[in-house]
């Protein structure tokens, strides 16, 4: 029996106008490496009719091929596009180890990135896009005018950074403050019960002052908040995947609070994936919480996460905060 959600809520992107789910949906890891176009069709109509309406992706994810699969699935389900919020990303490049074409974020590379995504996805605009980190060799103000340039093309909506430092942040928005430039409005860090201090500490004054959103990703800390590495690595998680091997020590280093942590789901009734997402989406900075899933059947088990909101008390967010203290 398929138990009834709560309405999906939605909230604002920090300071901007757009209104994006309180969780949403990312293709990262899955799309193209276990997802085809088929399971890509389920899971992005279930997760819309759960109310979801941010789907998250990147030039980077398997190559481009995340981007043709989510554009191809919307189009099989013929989604009109005023009824979601998609997103892409740059920094990596898919060209290969060329100039210009990879680790960067100047002007040619951003400008040419743009329009082969939009070529990926079949759209004539993405509503986000990110830069998706920081690049040293780059000057700012170069980056900032490129992506601000993007924006007044028409060809992106909103534009903002990933895994950027708050100095970073701060300074690409002062920039195109003086400059009269379009401003970076959004952020996609990781956040987790695990990794807190850059979202609660590091961006403190940024949600005030410049009225910073938060797309985060990563709610599950790789999976070990779900308990999945308590005995080990399962075959087929993702800490077997080339790039995700550092899973394994993050989770036995964190053995004792994942079970504490357990203890508290279990007398919720609730599952620890479903209460480590409540707890990311229950801070208030945080604009949407990506989900990841490789079935609609784990999506949609995810998306219960909206229940367990319901009973995230403070005396259990107390509880839980005293196992994984900043």
């Amino acid at each position: 029996m398929t138990t009834q959600l709560p309405q999906m809520p939605y909230n604002r992107l920090g300071a901007a106008g757009l209104q994006v789910s309180q969780f949403s949906f990312g293709s990262w890891v899955t799309f193209g490496n276990s997802v085809d176009t088929g399971i890509a069709k389920e899971q992005l109509q279930a997760a819309a009719e759960a109310g979801v309406n941010f789907f998250d992706n990147a030039e980077r994810y398997a190559g481009g091929k995340s981007e043709e699969i989510m554009g191809q699935a919307i189009r099989e389900l013929g989604w009109k596009r005023h009824e979601y919020v998609i997103s892409t990303k740059f920094f990596w490049g898919i060209n290969g180890a060329m100039p210009n074409m990879e680790n960067t974020l100047n002007r040619k590379y951003l400008l040419q990135g743009i329009d082969g995504s939009l070529e990926r996805l079949g759209l004539d605009f993405v509503d986000l896009v990110y830069c998706h980190r920081p690049d040293p060799h780059t000057p700012i103000e170069e980056t900032v005018y490129a992506m601000s340039d993007m924006v007044e093309s028409g060809k992106a909506l909103y534009w903002g950074t990933s895994e950027w430092s708050a100095d970073e942040i701060r300074a690409a928005w002062e920039i195109a403050d003086k400059r009269n430039l379009r401003k970076p409005v959004m952020e996609q860090p990781q956040y987790n019960l695990l990794n807190r201090r850059r979202v609660e500490d590091e961006y403190r004054r940024l949600y005030e002052d410049i009225g910073l959103g938060l797309t985060t990703f990563s709610p599950l800390a790789g999976g070990i908040l779900t308990g999945k590495y308590l005995e080990g690595v399962p075959e087929g998680s993702r800490a077997t995947i080339d790039g995700h091997t550092g899973l394994v020590q993050d989770a036995e280093n964190s053995v004792k609070q994942v079970k504490k942590f357990a203890q508290i789901a279990g007398e919720l009734d609730v599952t620890m994936a479903q209460l480590a997402l409540a707890w990311t989406a229950s801070n208030p900075h945080v604009s949407t919480v990506i989900l990841g899933a490789s079935s609609p059947e784990q999506l949609n088990e995810n998306l219960g996460a909206l229940n367990a909101l319901e009973r995230l008390t403070p005396e259990v967010k107390a509880r839980i905060e005293e196992v994984f203290p900043r």
